[in-house]
Formats: C-alpha cells, sequence, structure tokens
C-alpha cells in the first residue's frame, strides 16, 4: 500500500500512521454494527411480516418459520464475524463478547417469540 508523503518509514506503514489517514480506528464502530445488525433483522422481519399478512396463498406460515429463522442465523453470524474482525488484535477483543452474547440472545428470543405469536 502506497501512503501519502510524510507517512511511515521506508514504505511501510505503521498502524499509527494508518489511523491517522483514516481518522477512526474500526473498534470503535461497534456501536454502529450493533443497530445496523438490529436495523437489518428488524427489516427482515418487516418483510416476513408483510409476505405473510398480503400474501398468505403465496407465503404461509411455515415458511415464514423458515425463512425468519434461517435469516437471523445468517445475519447473526455475520454480526458475530464483523464484531471479532473489528476488535481483532485488540485490547477490546474480549470487552465485546458479553455485547455480541446479549444482542444475539435477544434477536433469537425475538425471532422465536414471533414465530410463536405473530407467524403462527
Amino acid at each position: 500500500m502506497t501512503l501519502p508523503k510524510g507517512f511511515g518509514s521506508g514504505g511501510g506503514a505503521s498502524s499509527s500512521d494508518v489511523s491517522k489517514m483514516i481518522g477512526r480506528r474500526i473498534e470503535n464502530y461497534i456501536g454502529p454494527i450493533t443497530g445496523i445488525f438490529i436495523a437489518l433483522w428488524l427489516g427482515t422481519w418487516g418483510g416476513v411480516a408483510v409476505a405473510v399478512t398480503y400474501y398468505p396463498w403465496a407465503y404461509p406460515p411455515p415458511s415464514a418459520h423458515f425463512a425468519l429463522t434461517v435469516l437471523t442465523i445468517i445475519e447473526s453470524i455475520g454480526y458475530l464475524f464483523c464484531v471479532k474482525v473489528a476488535t481483532e488484535g485488540t485490547d477490546k477483543a474480549k470487552t465485546y463478547n458479553g455485547l455480541i452474547a446479549g444482542v444475539i440472545a435477544a434477536i433469537a428470543v425475538a425471532t422465536v417469540l414471533t414465530d410463536c405469536f405473530f407467524f403462527g
């Protein structure tokens, strides 16, 4: 990677040089990553709800259960990887384990309750 003049020595860049070029470090974006994940799940839920409500002949409740469950699992794995990659090699790597577990557990509970009461 070629850096602008004045950054790094001998063509290599230290992490502080790259941090100065970019601005905020990625591990400070855990809040927005979490918010985007929750908004993504709400969008998925909304799409499934619209499909079941307005097109019940094309999207019966068993399909809604399957779709919401599978998409929630895929989105949760993506969220887990995003946070783990963002905090890899930093002091904050283990700090966010509770946040990850809490958010994924809350989304899982919301998915199960939705499957039982709304799409059932």
